[in-house]
């Protein structure tokens, strides 16, 4: 029994080791779920494998009503648990770090979008803020009477979204 608890923690670090690769592969995948899960299976495996070590280790400890030739075994088999104990806290401890780097990436992914939109809005809100004096309908506006007024009004606000895209774009905001 205690051999097959051995395997089936091997496993968990096999599958454990699949999810830290995908946590930290490029790709934006939201995995916290699967994480959790995991981490769910590996708490019911602590569950089920702590209580068991105590009555191994007194197993292997008690010399009383044992053959002599059977405390090497058992103390074989106390020691296979504790190997387990220890591999199954190990994966516990692994998987909460692997669910902190993946939520500590999620927050990155919004930080960037943030940044996106930001980069965004403070784009089209020059524009709108041009366009916005230039709506108030005041009585002396030189540029008004100009020829050229119009043309030179949309002329800036293409130059400033212009100028404000490839500085966002230069600073890897977009």
């Amino acid at each position: 029994m205690v051999d097959s608890y051995s395997e089936v923690a091997l496993r968990i670090r096999a599958d454990l080791s699949q999810w830290e690769r995908r946590v930290f592969a490029p790709a934006r995948d939201d995995l916290t779920e699967e994480i959790y899960s995991l981490k769910r299976e590996v708490v019911e495996f602590r569950d089920a494998v702590e209580p068991l070590v105590p009555v191994v280790q007194e197993f292997a400890g008690s010399r009383e009503g044992w053959h002599k030739e059977a405390l090497p075994c058992f103390r074989d088999v106390a020691d296979h648990m504790q190997r387990t104990n220890t591999e199954v806290h190990s994966l516990d401890e692994l998987l909460n770090s692997a669910l902190d780097a993946h939520l500590a990436r999620v927050g990155t992914w919004q930080n960037d979008d943030m940044r996106r939109i930001s980069s965004w809005a403070a784009i089209l809100a020059t524009p709108t803020l041009i366009a916005g004096v230039y709506g108030m309908n005041f009585t002396h506006m030189p540029e008004l009477g100009w020829v050229y007024g119009y043309p030179l009004a949309v002329t800036v606000m293409v130059v400033a979204a212009g100028l404000l895209y490839r500085a966002f774009r230069r600073n890897n905001w977009l």
